[in-house]
């Protein structure tokens, strides 16, 4: 079909123009959210750098602490020990929403013990055994800290890259595609009024002939 044949109408032309002004105040919002997601995002990476070098030394510390131990106490005293604890670390999940993006909040509790809540007999076990378990239950700590921001960084990437893919389709597939319907629907249309408005003048011109 010719682009000649096409008849289009006003109300055509009233529609696309709601698409384009809805599609534009879409691509506004979408834009806003996706650059507060990304402040968001670069938040949580200072912190999540911190808590990455904090996890590591309290590894490092554990490990060397475990050594020590082994080589003081012995594997079977450490293994003692450690079976030695009645309380396990309590962990509850929560939700937080960021913009939009629900992500994790990690609550503990009782994974820091005193000498006494660990179970073993105190004057059994020399301060190595003290120090080690110390030096685990702060390393569990950093564990359920690093999660919860590792999880949340994750969830803000993963939602940037959508709104992304939004935000540049509405840019350069929607609104340009709907934008150029709108401008050849107008053309057509004055094309149309000026075909009638010459025909009209060709029948008055005949009729007064």
């Amino acid at each position: 079909m010719a682009l000649r044949d096409v008849k289009p109408t006003r109300s055509e032309l009233i529609n696309l123009k709601r698409k384009i002004q809805l599609s534009e105040r879409g691509y506004k919002i979408l834009k806003m959210k996706r650059d507060g997601l990304i402040l968001e995002f670069f938040k949580i990476l200072a912190t999540a750098k911190d808590s990455r070098g904090e996890l590591l030394k309290k590894y490092e510390r554990a490990a060397e602490m475990m050594a020590l131990a082994n080589t003081v106490e012995g594997a079977i005293g450490v293994k003692s020990a450690a079976f030695s604890v009645r309380e396990v670390p309590q962990i509850t999940l929560k939700s937080k929403n960021i913009m939009g993006v629900v992500v994790p909040e990690i609550d503990s509790s009782k994974v820091k013990k005193s000498v006494i809540d660990r179970g073993y007999g105190v004057l059994g076990t020399s301060t190595v055994i003290d120090e080690t378990a110390s030096a685990f239950e702060e390393l569990v700590e950093a564990i359920i800290e690093s999660a919860e921001i590792e999880t949340t960084m994750k969830r803000l990437l993963d939602e940037i890259e959508k709104t992304k893919r939004r935000v540049n389709a509405l840019e350069f597939k929607v609104i340009p595609e709907l934008t150029a319907a709108r401008d050849f629907i107008k053309m057509r249309l004055d094309e149309m009024e000026r075909e009638e408005l010459f025909r009209m003048k060709r029948i008055k011109a005949r009729s007064n002939a």
